[in-house]
Parts: C-alpha cells; sequence; structure tokens
C-alpha cells in the first residue's frame, strides 16, 4: 500500500526554516524550473510533493483541475506525492514548471488542537521529479528560482489573501525572464515517509449560484445559496486599482439584520479573519475574477464587502470534496426520507476533503468518532475504498507505542488525554472491516493486524473486571442528563474490537490468537451481562441507547435479544419516537428495531418531526445534518448520518455478510413500512450491481430483485425465503 520511489530531487523551499512556532504567515511562493526537451515526450510525468497545498503549472497551465493537493495526513510518518501525467503540456525544447506552495495544515499557527507545535510544522516546501520518456530531466534541486506570489496570506482555518497588483505575468511561460528571481534553498525533509497517494482527489464539484441576497450596509451585500456546502466563492468584479474586497463566510445569518452570524463556529477571535477571503483588484477594465485555492470554507451565506468602486458582475459558490464515484442510489416514497438522505450525503461530502472531518468550518478535524460511525454510509453511496485505506494509515501513525489512540487524526499531539476512546478509536477496526465486508478486499487488515493487536492490549492493561470506562460516550444526546454510562458504551466497542480482531486472525491464519480473543469476548461479554442487565430486558440506566447496545454489539442474542428488543421497543414507543439518544444511539436504535421486526417504530423515529428529531432539523430549514439536536454550533456534522445506511439495509433491505464479503453471499430482506408506498435503491457490488424495488400496489406489494452474475442472496419476504438466488426475480405478496 505504502507505494514508495526512489528520488532524485533534493526537499527545497522558498528559504526560510521555522526553528521554533512562529506566528508568521509569509506569502505563497512560486518554486520554477525551466528545462529542455530534445523531442516531443511520447511519456511525461512529474512526480511532486508539495507541502502543505500545491498547485503545479506547466508551460502556462495548471496540471489537471485537482484542488487542495495533497490530501492531509500525520506529515511526521507519512506524506503523499502525486503522479502528474503531464505529456500533453510538455513540447520538445524549453519548457517551465512552477509550484505554488500553500500551507495547509502542514503549517498551521492558530494554537488550537497542538497543531501550532505540531512535530512537523514548518514553512511549505517541496519535493519533485520531473521524468520524460523514462529519464529524470529536471529535479528539485537549489537551481529552481523563487519569488512571492500574489497571494499574501493562506492559512487552514482563516482564508487567503490574493492582492491582483503583484500578479507575476507568465509565473510558469519558459520564455519569462527569471534572472531577477531568488534561488530555492535545500531544506530539511517534512519528516515522513515520501508514498504514492492513490485515493481520489479534491475537486470543484458543482457550482451554486445565490438564490438571494440583501444589502446589509450601503457597501455590503449578503448573499445566500440555499445549501450549506464546503469550499468558497469564485468572483468576478470590476473597479479601480487598489479596491479590496472580502469575502466573509457563515452557516447563519442574523434574520433582522442580515448580518452573518459566526459566533458559533468561530474559536479563533484572536488570531485573524476567521472564514475571510480578501481580493485587492489589479484594475482591469473587463472585469477580474477570483476564487481562493490554499484554504476552504464551510457556509451557506457570504457576506461581500468592498471599499472602493467595485461593481460585483458574478458570484458562484464552489462546492469542494473529495470526488468519490458515486456507488449507490436511494429513493423512497417519502419526501422527508428523501431529503434526509439528501442532507446526509450534502454532510458527508462536506466532511471528506482530502480526509474525513467533523465540520468544514470551526475544525476541520480528523474526529474519529465521526468517521467511524459515516463509515458504512460512505460504503453505501461512493467509492471509499481507496480513501479509507489512506485514512486508515493515518490513524494507524498516530498510534502510541502503548497503543494508545487520540481522538483526531492526524494528530500534532492533542486528543490522547481527552476526546478519544474505545468509541472514537473504532475508527481502526471499522475501515479495514468494513471495506472487507463491502468490498472483499483483505489488505487492510493484513496491513494493521498488529496494530488491532496491540490496541486491544492498550485496552486490556485499562479494564477493570474486563470492562472499560474511559472515553466519550453517547456524544450530542439532546439531555446529557439522559445520556447512557461511558462504561456501557465503551465497553460495548471493546467487544466489538475484540470479537473483530479474533475474525481478523481467523482471516489471517493465525488460530492461537482467534481463540485468545473470543475467549477474552466471552470474559467481557459475561461482565457487561453482569453489570449492566436488568430484569426487565433493559440496560444500565434504561435509556434506549444502552438497551440497544447490549443487541447491536451481539453481547446479547437469540431470545434474550428479542426480549430487550421488545423492551426498547416499548420504550421509544412511551417517548412518542423521538430522538432521545445522541450519535450513537442514532446508530444502534434504528438498526435494532429493524432486525426485530419493528421496522415502523425505527421509520417513525428517523422521519420525526418534532424535537428532538431528525425531520425537526428539515423543517426548521437544514440542508445538512447538524452537530446537535437543536441546531446550536455546527450545521454541517455527519455523525448522526448512519440513517442513510440504515435505508439501504433495512428498507430496501440489501443486507452485506462476513462469511462471503463483497456481496458474493448477501441477503435481501426488505422493511414494508406501513407510511411508505415504495423504495428503489442500487449498489455496485464488486460484481455488478444489486437493485431493490418493492411498490404497494392495490393491497399487494410487488417487488423486483436484481442479484449480479458471481453472486447469490438469500431473498426473505413474510412468508416466503428464496435461497442462492441470482439474476433477476419478481415477486407480489
Amino acid at each position: 500500500m505504502n507505494i514508495e520511489r526512489k528520488w532524485l530531487g533534493r526537499w527545497i523551499n522558498a528559504g526560510r526554516t521555522m526553528g521554533t512556532p512562529t506566528d508568521e504567515v509569509l506569502p505563497a511562493p512560486y518554486l520554477r524550473k525551466t528545462f529542455d526537451c530534445a523531442d516531443t515526450p511520447k511519456k511525461a510525468i512529474i512526480y511532486l510533493c508539495g507541502l502543505g497545498w500545491h498547485e503545479l503549472y506547466v508551460n502556462n497551465q495548471k496540471a489537471d483541475d485537482r484542488v487542495l493537493a495533497p490530501a492531509i495526513s500525520q506529515y511526521d510518518k507519512h506524506v503523499g506525492y502525486i503522479e502528474y501525467d503531464v505529456t500533453n503540456l510538455l513540447k520538445k525544447g524549453k519548457n517551465a514548471v512552477c509550484v505554488l506552495l500553500g500551507n495547509g495544515l502542514f503549517n498551521s499557527r492558530v494554537p488550537k488542537w497542538n497543531f501550532d507545535k505540531a512535530p512537523w510544522r514548518d514553512f511549505a516546501k517541496m519535493l519533485c521529479d520531473v521524468e520524460v520518456d523514462g529519464k529524470i530531466v529536471a529535479q528539485s534541486d537549489e537551481s529552481w528560482k523563487v519569488c512571492n506570489s500574489p497571494i499574501t496570506f493562506n492559512e487552514f482555518r482563516n482564508g487567503q489573501c490574493y492582492d491582483a497588483r503583484l500578479e507575476v505575468p507568465g509565473f510558469a511561460d519558459p520564455d519569462t525572464d527569471d534572472s531577477l528571481w531568488g534561488k530555492a534553498s535545500l531544506c530539511m525533509p517534512a519528516g515522513g515517509r515520501v508514498v504514492l497517494e492513490t485515493q481520489e482527489p479534491c475537486r470543484v464539484m458543482q457550482s451554486y449560484p445565490a438564490v438571494s441576497s440583501r444589502y446589509v450596509t450601503c457597501w455590503e451585500k449578503t448573499y445566500d445559496f440555499g445549501i450549506n456546502l464546503a469550499g468558497w466563492c469564485k468572483i468576478k468584479v470590476k473597479g479601480p486599482a487598489g479596491a479590496l474586497i472580502k469575502l466573509m463566510y457563515a452557516e447563519k445569518i442574523d434574520p433582522i439584520s442580515g448580518f452573518i452570524n459566526v459566533a458559533e463556529i468561530n474559536p479563533y477571535e484572536d488570531f485573524g479573519n476567521f472564514q475571510t477571503d480578501e481580493y485587492i483588484l489589479k484594475g482591469d477594465p473587463e472585469g477580474e475574477v477570483f476564487e481562493p485555492t490554499l484554504t476552504y470554507h464551510g457556509f451557506r451565506y457570504v457576506q461581500f464587502w468592498s471599499q472602493g468602486d467595485v461593481e460585483l458582475l458574478d458570484i458562484q459558490a464552489q462546492f469542494v470534496h473529495t470526488a468519490f464515484p458515486e456507488n449507490g442510489k436511494f429513493e423512497s416514497s417519502d419526501d422527508m426520507l428523501n431529503t434526509l438522505q439528501r442532507n446526509t450525503l450534502q454532510s458527508y461530502k462536506c466532511n471528506y476533503i482530502g480526509l474525513p472531518t467533523d465540520c468544514p468550518h470551526r475544525e476541520k478535524n480528523g474526529w474519529t468518532g465521526d468517521a467511524a460511525i459515516a463509515a458504512e454510509i460512505g460504503l453505501w453511496n461512493f467509492d471509499t475504498e481507496k480513501a479509507y485505506a489512506q485514512f486508515t494509515r493515518v490513524v494507524a501513525d498516530t498510534q502510541r507505542p502503548s497503543g494508545q489512540l487520540p481522538g483526531i487524526a492526524p494528530s500534532g499531539g492533542w486528543g490522547f488525554n481527552w476526546g478519544g476512546g474505545p468509541a472514537w478509536d473504532n475508527i481502526l477496526f471499522e475501515y479495514p472491516y468494513q471495506v472487507y465486508r463491502f468490498r472483499g478486499k483483505s489488505e487492510l487488515i493484513k496491513a494493521y493486524y498488529e496494530q488491532f493487536k496491540l490496541y486491544i492490549e492498550y485496552c486490556e492493561s485499562r479494564s477493570s473486571n474486563y470492562l472499560l470506562n474511559f472515553g466519550l460516550g453517547d456524544w450530542c444526546h439532546w439531555n446529557r442528563i439522559g445520556s447512557t454510562p461511558v462504561e456501557v458504551t465503551s465497553s460495548g466497542y471493546y467487544f466489538q474490537n475484540v470479537m473483530r480482531t479474533s475474525l481478523f486472525a481467523e482471516i489471517l491464519g493465525k488460530a492461537d490468537d482467534a481463540a485468545y480473543y473470543r475467549d477474552l469476548a466471552e470474559n467481557i461479554r459475561k461482565s457487561f451481562i453482569e453489570k449492566f442487565a436488568n430484569a426487565d430486558g433493559t440496560f444500565a440506566d434504561r435509556a434506549s441507547t444502552a438497551t440497544a447496545a447490549a443487541i447491536y454489539f451481539g453481547i446479547i442474542t437469540g431470545e434474550a435479544a428479542a426480549r430487550s428488543a421488545a423492551a426498547l421497543a416499548e420504550q421509544v414507543k412511551k417517548e412518542e419516537h423521538k430522538a432521545n439518544f445522541g450519535i450513537m444511539g442514532a446508530k444502534f436504535v434504528p438498526r435494532v428495531l429493524s432486525d426485530f421486526g419493528y421496522i415502523d417504530d425505527a421509520f417513525e423515529i428517523v422521519t420525526q418531526k418534532e424535537f428532538p428529531g431528525w425531520g425537526w432539523q428539515v423543517l426548521h430549514g437544514a440542508t445538512s445534518l447538524w452537530e446537535t439536536w437543536i441546531g446550536k454550533d455546527s450545521q454541517n456534522h455527519i455523525m448522526f448520518g448512519d440513517i442513510s445506511a440504515w435505508m439501504y439495509q433495512y428498507l430496501a433491505g440489501i443486507q452485506p455478510g462476513i462469511e462471503a464479503p463483497g456481496f458474493k453471499k448477501f441477503v435481501l430482506k426488505p422493511g414494508f413500512a406501513a407510511k411508505l408506498d415504495y423504495v428503489k435503491a442500487s449498489y455496485n457490488s464488486p460484481y455488478g450491481t444489486i437493485k431493490s424495488r418493492w411498490q404497494k400496489m392495490n393491497g399487494k406489494i410487488e417487488c423486483e430483485f436484481e442479484i449480479p452474475a458471481g453472486s447469490t442472496a438469500d431473498i426473505i419476504l413474510p412468508g416466503k425465503t428464496f435461497k442462492d438466488v441470482t439474476g433477476k426475480v419478481k415477486e407480489i405478496i
């Protein structure tokens, strides 16, 4: 998986070294090299690692349409390089290559989450080889030229400042006279192993025009793009040289004044202009186009401010995220359900910009709990296999020798003493397990098996009577008083991770390990039941999350699980199907209810229009998923998003198995919720497209299924079961 190469190039930068952390933000540099090609290239590749983010230009053209490259990593362990095919950009004779370098998270000065003191932190730097027809014709060294770009400021969590008066004509033109440019300097390497980035790049995936606007002062106007998204604005303006423009981004506005409101998402009051881009005009009478490229924001609203006689000719919101191929589709007869699916996918995409994050504005951190809960969402809807492999490496890179993991990945040292625990650390196991289950690939299991064992050893060292009582629990419950004890959820995930390690050992042919972990899991099970089981079938504090957790993790099975599921169903009915749980219960409760025949109760919870509930958010204007049920703080989180995976697995009924992974053998068991008239779903499995469609007509239910060649399915319908089916099936019940 770590595809490395032998480099001829050396690490270079613009001539500054950060001996100790500094608040100084330097202009983004251009680094330029000219060279000759004896003939028209038949095959030309530029191998480039430019940190934090870079843009590559060849002979006056941008090399491709990717943005924010490479993906963020644990830079002192691994950094990503990119292979650019530039065959069509190079020519016979003189050529020019120019790299623009930005800070990204590699050089973050904001003193939050310790990234300002990260062990890798330094000014932007790069490593490059240019290969033409199998020969290196140029490489990064002291012969490269350097000068400042018009980007006078760029910062990961604040924004970008661009002074068009400082533009460098022909910065990537081979015929430009660069004799007055400075010389690049050799510098220390980034620290991590340089490996090929194989996941899909980030791109501008969609543009949104403003749906409305309003003046807030005579020189300021707020634009509403109608949807919460991640990225930036692209503008066209006309005005005199030196005129200043500011674009200020936010999720909320004051309904009376129209000014943007960032009070709930801005923890950086003393460290620059949060989510703000600035542009200084050069005075082009034909108009000027600007969009930032070395930062991104989370927003629905943009406040446009100008100083000087400036005319805004156009403004578009640019939606940026990892360019995953689409892998699944879900549709139903229920408008609320369809809206929730759209909102979930919106939050998933907004929070996958090179790596999975919690939110695209306030933090942009790789919170592992959010990523773990959302793992199946990604696999159902997109082809995330490569991206999940890359982020699993980032997580493994953060692991301490003791086995401990932080709550965020990457980590500059923060997240070990608070912010993690078994439910968050589960990501180390979740991605390898789900990629194996959905795609039939065991490479991640093989690559990180020793890390799995090390983490279980760490948990054993912290357990008391086989239970764990540390870490975060059922996060963002609307009423913290009613939240399930951390010991319940942490011990549940401990049990699950031990069981998965046993499975991984079996897959790798390690029988002794498998037996050891099975025995350990049985001890956890016994202690869990002994401590938390109640006589009425509920668990712990009788919160729905606690009871559902015991069933979801398989700690109880058979008749005991059925009895507890019945108790859970009664409880949610008494609570009028309100979402009386946090992010863990949001995953456990609908799944457990559906597994035991209470599909209508699960449906009522998922579409609940009263507070707390997903539907309540929609009725209050949500276009993405919120961090909290009430809508305070971030309005673009993914951690309540398992409902999308629930739709595929329980309404469409497409259920992957673990015994024959990758949908070699699976189950089709649709859930005919009373308030649904039809469901249509498809999923692109490794064997081909799986389809599940059903519709109620004239008191009957017409079902149509497609099982691709090479795989088989058991179809389970009320009163009917069909074994080992392949091809197309139609059935009326």
